[in-house]
């Protein structure tokens, strides 16, 4: 089994996925061994002074005025842990959670959280085991960072409240720790708000997301390419001298995927055939540009997520030089923009892909495929339905694209008085990211059919490979009316899980 090893700073986007997805092993590094030691030694020598100091011998939040006696200390650090527990709703994904713990053991590990070795440990040791939190929709604002969220993950670090096992059961989690011999952690100054004030579910929710939209996207090009061969379109305006005069690099690597998925098409260049025209739809001849955008945008949400992944956000934190120093590196905005600004690019990817898929069903705008691409229109229904579908994704996405870093809710007595709302961005973007996958299944069914009706004129190599590829994997081609939902199933899977885009690359050579 794959293991990631977590020093002072060096995780990468790809050690997240390796712990949330594919259940990586973590070790510790010697290295952060002895940073969260000698950041420990500073947290023990000033609890023991009698000077107050946030998180270390004071309440928190709006509370930060009282000075907490070392004989409450453990009690205070408990405390915060249970009372913000206090998630509702449904259960987020187990790799959510383990994108969230691990996040959380990367900034423990950088030494600048105060929090001793053993309690860091302990979080490998629980994510090692299998066990994983149950942390529910709601409770995060995005400020302080993730805290229900992240309180839920701690909760069981104490073997109290419950959590999921290996075995996908829900259990008490002071029974899961025991049968995995896991000692429970006795948390003591600082440890409790360490644990759950940073800004890693969103983070680690971004992380997630830039991973499946990178597959969607090149997906996108590649439907939007059979699209355009269905059409009769004409893939002269992929050419890459016109998109350099435009140098938008997202632009240009969808185009050059385009131009690469119909090289050799039979299909392409008919547009002046039958009912001339000079120009194809822009849901066509734009379809570089949109998609193009859109990876501009998630070449910047990378940014922000590589520099996110080398924060460490703690408050307080342990600074080099010894100090223990109240910040606001905390809030969720940089994070939640970036979400948000997803969620609208996915938006427009979906609708623009949605405007080629009617099209294809129009017998008024399609250059002579049946109406709804029916086997015996009238009697049959063909694709009509479907349409419906990507229409109602179509326009849940451009809900989804309301940003929630727009809004925002005071809280703890106003003490915490502006918030990023970041979680919510990042949970509305994996509702958004998998009705995406939906819109283009639904392109890819509709526009295979088509180039299957087009009798007599040959398909490209890789669009081919593309729909044959597609039938075998369960997703149906032309004929009389059948139950369309387990085809679109097939579809979705096809495109979601990378096969769309295997397929086309066995031609192509790596799209971009």
């Amino acid at each position: 089994m794959h293991t990631v090893v977590v020093g002072t700073s060096g995780v990468t986007a790809s050690d997240v996925l390796a712990v949330a997805r594919g259940g990586a092993r973590i070790e510790l590094s010697d290295q952060a061994v002895a940073a969260l030691a000698a950041s420990r030694e500073i947290v023990d020598a000033l609890a023991a002074k009698p000077d107050p100091v946030y998180g270390v011998s004071t309440g928190f939040g709006a509370l930060a005025t009282r000075h907490i006696s070392p004989e409450l200390r453990a009690r205070l650090q408990r405390n915060i842990v249970r009372s913000h527990a206090a998630g509702m709703g449904p259960r987020v994904e187990r790799e959510v959670v383990r994108a969230l713990m691990f996040l959380r053991l990367k900034t423990v590990c950088s030494g600048r959280t105060g929090v001793r070795p053993e309690v860091a440990q302990t979080m490998a040791d629980v994510l090692n085991a299998g066990i994983t939190p149950v942390v529910h929709e709601y409770g995060s604002l995005g400020c302080s960072g993730d805290l229900a969220p992240l309180s839920h993950c701690a909760l069981t670090l104490m073997g109290e409240g419950e959590a999921e096992g290996p075995d996908g059961s829900v259990r008490p989690a002071g029974e899961l720790l025991a049968e995995h011999g896991i000692e429970p952690v006795e948390l003591r100054e600082k440890e409790g708000l360490a644990l759950l004030n940073g800004t890693d579910g969103m983070l680690g929710m971004l992380i997630m997301a830039l991973a499946d939209l990178a597959v969607l996207y090149k997906s996108a090009d590649v439907t939007a390419a059979l699209t355009l061969e269905a059409l009769l379109g004409t893939d002269k305006v992929l050419a890459p001298e016109l998109h350099a005069i435009r140098p938008h690099p997202g632009q240009a690597a969808s185009a050059a995927n385009m131009l690469a998925v119909l090289k050799g098409s039979g299909l392409t260049g008919h547009h002046q055939d039958d009912a001339p025209r000079v120009q194809d739809a822009y849901s066509v001849r734009c379809a570089p540009q949109v998609a193009g955008a859109g990876r501009d945008t998630l070449a910047h949400a990378r940014l922000v997520a590589e520099r996110e992944l080398a924060a460490a956000v703690d408050n307080p934190v342990v600074l080099p030089d010894g100090r223990v120093e109240s910040n606001g590196n905390f809030h969720g905005a940089p994070v939640a923009y970036v979400l948000d600004f997803l969620a609208v690019a996915v938006a427009d990817l979906g609708s623009i892909a949605e405007r080629r898929t009617d099209r294809l069903l129009d017998k008024n705008r399609s250059h002579g495929l049946p109406p709804f691409l029916a086997d015996d229109a009238g009697v049959d229904s063909g694709l009509m339905i479907a349409q419906y579908t990507q229409a109602a994704l179509v326009s849940e996405l451009k809900r989804l694209a309301v940003p929630a870093s727009a809004d925002s809710i005071p809280s703890s007595a106003m003490q915490e008085d502006h918030v990023s709302m970041g979680w919510s961005a990042a949970r509305k973007l994996r509702t958004a990211v998998d009705n995406l996958a939906r819109v283009i299944a639904i392109e890819l069914y509709a526009a295979g059919r088509a180039v299957e009706l087009r009798e007599g004129l040959t398909p490209a190599p890789a669009t081919r490979a593309v729909v044959e590829a597609a039938r075998e994997a369960g997703v149906a081609g032309p004929g009389p009316d059948r139950h369309l939902a387990p085809d679109l199933a097939a579809a979705e899977a096809f495109v979601r899980d990378g096969r769309l885009v295997a397929a086309a690359e066995t031609v192509t050579g790596p799209l971009n």
